[in-house]
């Protein structure tokens, strides 16, 4: 019987049966790739093809899960292989199921206008505050929708500086004026060198109008920050190669969303939004209205809760579940842009199993310190996970690094 081999764990060849179905036997070659990649979590980049330097002592054991950790990475369907089974060998392969995967999740999502070229603004008021300048902004985030409620901070000094778009509820939480403690990303940032962009918007979006609605919420989000990425590409004072996104918890989907969907974001971090679907979690709640359960035309939305019988699943999210898709596959077009998912209760270190597919797609391109993740007990940010936060965009973004 002929044989089709591929690289085991322990690199000793496992032969495979012929007749097993090219999905399946592409599955097996890719699981031998992510199993492959583990034990080279970690290890020095390659300086002659990677911009990055490794990252900062404090953050550089994020960048590989805990090695007691039990992972499950086969629970999730690999994002190198292509819709017909076949698998992903080399970045050429990749580029092609990247624009394969990009199809797919937009044809789910919905139909964005293009991006604006210049967006308008207008400057309401302004604040000088200890080394940095605060503005109130009009910004429009999208064609014919204005909002007041953004909030731009520069810091004292020439620039160009790296920038970073935070993302929230409201854009005051941001700049410290607004929702709870920790949360103030937008005010932490700028004090430490970078500009940042406080902006609000309510998940109740439904673009242009609910009865017309050409995207889901969470899609619609992603395109109003990639709008506000380009605002502050325009300023003098930002360097648009360097700009970052962050958001905590409905601003953590909204940043995952906006950094995996648009490659204008160099690097992002994701504050417990939950990266993956999950029903066991009543917050990791993509299955809402206000998220990915939209039904456009329909009389009455599902009801508020966990999916069951009487209150099932709808909208694209409802479809993402049956096609068996999951979010890792959004990860996935980050590469070989870094991010970090800054983990709390809704993003238990378990989630290394779906963030070892993002891994392996940096692997097969030559990259490594591209995925990382932090861990807290509760779903709140912290004075030491705002820290990590900001240490990773210095990384990230600093001028060294970037490629010219």
């Amino acid at each position: 019987m002929p044989l089709y081999t591929i690289i085991s764990s322990n690199n000793r060849s496992m032969k495979v049966p012929s007749t097993v179905s090219a999905y399946v036997r592409g599955w097996l070659c890719v699981a031998g790739l992510i199993v492959i990649a583990y034990p080279l979590i970690g290890q020095d980049q390659k300086a002659s093809r990677d911009p990055l330097g490794p990252p900062p002592t404090a953050l550089a054991s994020f960048f590989q899960p805990p090695s007691t950790l039990k992972l499950t990475p086969e629970r999730y369907r690999s994002p190198l292989l292509f819709e017909d089974g076949s698998s992903v060998r080399t970045p050429a392969d990749w580029q092609r199921r990247r624009e394969e995967l990009q199809r797919y999740w937009w044809k789910m999502l919905g139909d964005p206008p293009p991006l604006l070229d210049k967006p308008d603004v207008q400057y309401l008021e302004q604040q000088q505050k200890k080394g940095y300048r605060q503005y109130h902004l009009r910004l429009e985030t999208a064609p014919g929708r204005l909002t007041d409620d953004a909030y731009l901070l520069i810091p004292d000094g020439e620039g160009p500086f790296p920038a970073v778009l935070v993302v929230f509820y409201d854009g005051k939480t941001g700049i410290g004026e607004g929702k709870g403690p920790h949360r103030d990303f937008a005010r932490l940032l700028v004090q430490n060198g970078f500009v940042s962009l406080s902006l609000g918007s309510s998940p109740y979006t439904y673009y242009p109008t609910p009865e017309q609605c050409r995207l889901q919420p969470l899609a619609f989000h992603a395109y109003e920050a990639a709008n506000a990425c380009r605002f502050l590409q325009r300023l003098s004072k930002v360097d648009p190669r360097r700009i970052g996104i962050v958001g905590h918890s409905y601003g953590g989907k909204w940043a995952m969303f906006a950094a995996c969907l648009y490659d204008q974001f160099a690097a992002a971090v994701w504050s417990d939004p939950g990266i993956v679907f999950d029903e066991t979690r009543p917050n990791v709640n993509y299955w809402e209205p206000w998220y990915l359960g939209f039904e456009p035309g329909r009389p009455s939305q599902r009801s508020r809760g966990i999916p069951n019988e009487r209150n099932p699943r709808t909208g694209p999210y409802k479809l993402l579940v049956e096609h068996k898709r999951d979010l890792h596959e959004l990860h996935a077009l980050m590469a070989p842009r870094p991010f970090l998912v800054s983990g709390g209760s809704e993003d238990p270190p378990e989630r290394w199993s779906a963030l070892l597919h993002s891994i392996a797609v940096n692997r097969l391109l030559g990259y490594t310190h591209r995925v990382a993740m932090t861990n807290r007990s509760g779903h709140d940010p912290t004075a030491e996970s705002n820290q990590q936060i900001v240490l990773f965009f210095q990384w990230a973004l600093q001028t060294s690094q970037m490629s010219p």
